[in-house]
């Protein structure tokens, strides 16, 4: 299970998962993980979530809006950056950088 797959558990009313998620939508489960990754980037800065996470990642705004739709809309958004955000700095890369290096086994 990825952390993303943990994080959606706990969304109420979002798919259980990455790849039924993907499913949902009709992409591929890892453009689905980039999507979610960006969208929880975007949500916290300045600017329309969708665009910016268009602009980071080349994703159609139209699949990302279905993603955001599917997961339960911006306010879910919240919960995923505040849930990736483990030390609460404001900025979730650090810390997605620490969980990834921890399933890498490195340190």
């Amino acid at each position: 299970m990825s952390i993303l797959d943990g994080i959606l558990k706990n969304i109420g009313g979002a798919p259980d998962d990455v790849v039924n998620l993907a499913k949902q939508i009709g992409i591929d489960p890892a453009m689905a993980e980039q999507a979610i990754a960006a969208l929880g980037k975007t949500h916290q800065l300045d600017g329309d979530t969708v665009t910016l996470a268009a602009e980071k990642t080349g994703i159609s705004p139209d699949v990302l809006n279905q993603i955001v739709t599917s997961i339960g809309g911006e306010g879910s958004l919240t919960q995923f950056a505040a849930m990736l955000d483990r030390d609460g700095d404001g900025n979730p890369i650090d810390d997605i950088m620490d969980m990834a290096k921890g399933l890498l086994g490195k340190s």
